[in-house]
């Protein structure tokens, strides 16, 4: 199921909005922190999160081209076109580019994803807390749990296993399965390959999916 625009684009503006007013004071020498997703700091994030919203569906297709389907290297590529060497300046580009509705040829549940999921490869590692809509991170689950991992996904990882979220008791995967339970933005970054305390999810299920997204 695709979410619809009118849904998704208010909502991944508003996250691109917060993560500007969260980043604007950031000292310096905090830059460099180690984001949680595998090889990028956190200045390299915010510079792929500026790429995405500038990225569309021709722009999507002649870079991964270019990058010869690899979308590893394409990602690589954006983030360096569009990190400054100034951290402010980036994060004033994304402030820029805040209202832009611009998709690869994608459900729109990936925007979700994207806004929710680097937000907190970002926030976590800086301490800086943040706060989602859990209709939202609901339909950004839904989306990561029904697609492979090689698509950026994680079903493979979920699989098995019944995913409930301790906030809204909402529920995904067959009744009797291994029960994950905690709050659906923990569910969201484990079934996307992220790091999450172990505190964090509870149940018969949840070393297994933690194991997981090692």
């Amino acid at each position: 199921m695709t979410p619809a625009a009118n849904d998704v684009w208010p909502i991944v503006h508003a996250e691109r909005r917060r993560l500007v007013a969260d980043l604007l004071d950031l000292p310096i020498a905090q830059w460099r922190t180690p984001s949680l997703c595998p090889g990028w700091d956190v200045h390299d994030v915010l510079a792929h999160v500026v790429d995405t919203a500038r990225t569309g569906r021709l722009m999507f297709v002649r870079e991964l081209l270019r990058a010869r389907f690899n979308f590893d290297r394409a990602n690589d590529t954006g983030v360096a076109r569009e990190k400054r060497t100034d951290p402010q300046d980036t994060v004033r580009t994304l402030d820029a580019v805040v209202s832009l509705t611009r998709t690869p040829p994608a459900n729109l549940a990936t925007r979700l994803v994207e806004a929710f999921v680097h937000g907190e490869d970002i926030r976590r590692p800086l301490g800086v807390a943040g706060t989602y809509p859990a209709g939202a991170v609901a339909d950004a689950l839904a989306y990561q749990l029904r697609t492979p991992v090689s698509f950026g996904g994680g079903r493979e990882r979920a699989a098995g296993l019944r995913m409930v979220d301790s906030s809204t008791g909402q529920a995904w995967g067959e009744a009797g399965a291994d029960v994950v339970e905690g709050a659906g933005i923990d569910l969201l970054l484990a079934v996307s390959g992220r790091p999450v305390p172990t505190e964090r999810l509870t149940g018969r299920g949840a070393a297994r999916l933690l194991d997981a997204t090692g």
